[in-house]
């Protein structure tokens, strides 16, 4: 997987093994690492933008996307994609 860019839609399976069409909607690097916020593409294809559950995911050195493992790490990609989307 080469350089994920905002936009970019790709699917992801969940624990039962279902596919899951996503969006990236925001990407920050934060000591060194990148994060992506994505969000199911049915969800931002509904009408209504009160309810759209944003996801992190950390990019891992091959450009895999891997779930963000602590508490603490997950505040701070929390809290920097906070500061982008309310510029927005």
């Amino acid at each position: 997987m080469g350089e994920i860019e905002v936009g970019e839609v790709f699917t992801i399976s969940d624990e039962s093994e279902e596919e899951h069409s996503v969006e990236v909607l925001a990407k920050v690097t934060l000591e060194g690492t990148d994060y992506v916020a994505v969000s199911f593409v049915q969800d931002l294809q509904a009408e209504s933008n009160d309810d759209i559950d944003l996801f992190f995911l950390k990019i891992d050195d091959n450009h895999d996307l891997s779930a963000i493992e602590s508490d603490d790490e997950f505040d701070r990609v929390s809290e920097a994609f906070d500061a982008i989307l309310d510029e927005e």
